[in-house]
C-alpha cells in the first residue's frame, strides 16, 4: 500500500507541482481581489459617498433604482442592454454592468465580457474594460491573475485543468497522509511531527515536508476538492448528490417559450424580494426572450459574504418563481457546495480566513522544493548504491 502511495505521490507530484505554485501565488494574491482592484482601480470602482453615508455602510439597492440604470444603458447607443447587472453593496461601490462579447470556438480562448462602471448617485458612466483580456495595466492585473488562477489563461480546456488538479491535490494529500503514518509509538509519532535540521540539509528536507504535510493536509483536501468542484460542477456536484441531495442546477426557460420579456427589471426584483424580503440584492442576469431571469441575494447568515449563494429563477413572461436555491434552509447537499467558494478563498473566516488563505498559498512552493530536494537525495542514494554493488560484481568476477 505504501509502495503504490509513494509512486502516486512522488509522480503526481512532479507533473502537477509548477501547476501548484502558479495556482498557490495567484491564490494568495487574489483572497484580496476585490480591495487590490479598488485600489488600483479607484476610478473604475469607487464612487463618491452620498451625503449622509460613510464609506464602506452596507448599501441596498432599490428595484427602481436598477431599473433606471438599465433604463439609462439601454437608451444608450454606446451600450445598450446588458446580459448582467451587479449591485454596489456598499456606500463608495459601483454598478458594474457585463456584455457580452462574442468569442471564437477554440476551447483555449479566453471568454471576454465587456464591463461597464456607473455612479450609483448620477448614473453617469465611469469607465469600462474588457473583463478576460489579459494584461498587466492597472485595470487588467488583477482580472488576469484570477484567469490565471482559474483558467491557466487557457480558456475552457484550463479550466478543465485546473478542476483535475484540484482532484489530484486531493490524492496528493491522502498518499500523504499514508506515507506519513508511524509506527504507533510515541518515539515514532513525535519524530514524524517534528522538524529537524541537526546539521543535515537532507534531513531538516524530509523532516520539513513529511511535518508539514501532515499539519496542512485537512487545508490541502478542502483546497483540492472546493477547486474540482467550483471549475467542474458537473463532475464533483452528482458526486456529492450520491451522498447528500443537490438541487439541479440546469438552466430552465420559460414556462411558455413563446412569450416575450412581459417582466421588466424592476418587476422581476419585486418578485425575488417578496421571496426574501430582508436578503441584499447582489445582481440580476437579464434574459433574451423565453429564458427567465436568474437574481443573486445573500440571506443574513450565509457563510458567503460578497454576493451570497441563493438564487431565485424567474418566468420572464408570467413572473412565477421557477426555483430558488437557497442555502440556509436547501438540501444538505446545496448547503455542503455553498460552502465551497468560501471556504476556498478564505471568505468564511473572515479576515482571519483570508490572510491564512494567503500564507497558505505559499505553502505549494515549499512543498515543491522540498519534495524534489528528497527525490533527489533518494535518487543519488539508489544511484550511489547501484554503482558499489556494480563495483562490488566487477571485483569478485575479476
Amino acid at each position: 500500500m505504501k509502495k503504490l502511495g509513494r509512486t502516486l505521490h512522488l509522480w503526481l507530484g512532479l507533473v502537477c507541482g509548477s501547476v501548484f505554485v502558479i495556482l498557490g501565488l495567484t491564490g494568495s494574491v487574489i483572497a484580496w481581489l476585490p480591495e487590490l482592484d479598488r485600489m488600483l482601480n479607484p476610478e473604475l470602482l469607487q464612487a463618491p459617498v452620498q451625503q449622509g453615508a460613510r464609506m464602506g455602510d452596507p448599501l441596498r439597492v432599490t428595484p427602481s433604482a436598477v431599473q433606471a440604470v438599465f433604463d439609462r444603458l439601454e437608451a444608450d447607443p454606446a451600450y445598450g442592454r446588458p446580459s448582467q447587472l451587479a449591485f454596489p453593496s456598499f456606500a463608495g461601490d459601483v454598478y458594474v454592468a457585463t456584455y457580452r462579447v462574442p468569442q471564437g470556438k477554440s476551447p483555449f480562448e479566453l471568454a471576454v465580457s465587456r464591463q461597464v462602471m456607473l455612479d450609483p448617485a448620477t448614473l453617469a458612466v465611469l469607465g469600462e474594460r474588457n473583463w478576460g483580456e489579459t494584461g498587466l495595466s492597472r485595470p487588467l492585473l488583477m482580472p488576469t491573475l484570477f484567469h490565471l488562477h482559474r483558467y491557466m489563461v487557457a480558456g475552457e480546456a484550463g479550466k478543465t485543468v485546473v478542476g483535475a488538479c484540484g482532484i489530484v491535490m486531493v490524492i496528493l494529500a491522502l498518499t500523504g497522509l499514508i506515507l506519513w503514518w508511524p509506527r504507533p509509538t510515541w518515539t515514532s509519532i513525535k519524530a514524524a511531527l517534528t522538524v529537524r535540521f541537526g546539521g543535515s540539509w537532507p534531513k531538516l528536507n524530509y523532516s520539513l515536508h513529511r511535518a508539514a504535510g501532515f499539519f496542512l493536509a485537512p487545508a490541502l483536501l478542502v483546497q483540492g476538492f472546493s477547486g474540482s468542484y467550483m471549475n467542474l460542477p458537473a463532475v464533483i456536484a452528482p458526486a456529492v448528490n450520491v451522498v447528500a441531495p443537490v438541487s439541479s442546477t440546469a438552466k430552465l426557460k420559460n414556462r411558455d417559450p413563446g412569450a416575450g420579456l412581459a417582466l421588466d427589471v424592476h418587476a422581476a426584483l419585486e418578485r425575488a424580494q417578496a421571496v426574501f424580503p430582508d436578503a441584499r440584492t447582489s445582481r440580476i442576469v437579464i434574459p433574451k426572450p423565453g429564458v427567465p431571469y436568474e437574481i443573486r441575494v445573500r440571506q443574513e447568515g450565509e457563510i458567503r459574504h460578497d454576493d451570497g449563494a441563493t438564487r431565485i429563477t424567474i418566468d420572464s413572461a408570467s413572473g412565477q418563481v421557477l426555483r430558488v436555491v437557497d442555502p440556509l434552509a436547501g438540501p444538505r447537499g446545496d448547503v455542503l457546495l455553498s460552502w465551497m467558494f468560501p471556504l476556498h478563498t478564505g471568505d468564511a473566516f473572515g479576515i482571519a480566513g483570508r490572510i491564512f488563505i494567503t500564507l497558505f498559498g505559499l505553502t505549494p512552493l515549499a512543498f515543491m522544493v522540498t519534495g524534489v530536494a528528497v527525490w533527489l537525495k533518494q535518487r543519488r542514494s539508489k544511484h550511489v548504491v547501484r554503482n558499489r554493488m556494480a563495483a562490488a560484481a566487477a571485483a569478485a568476477a575479476a
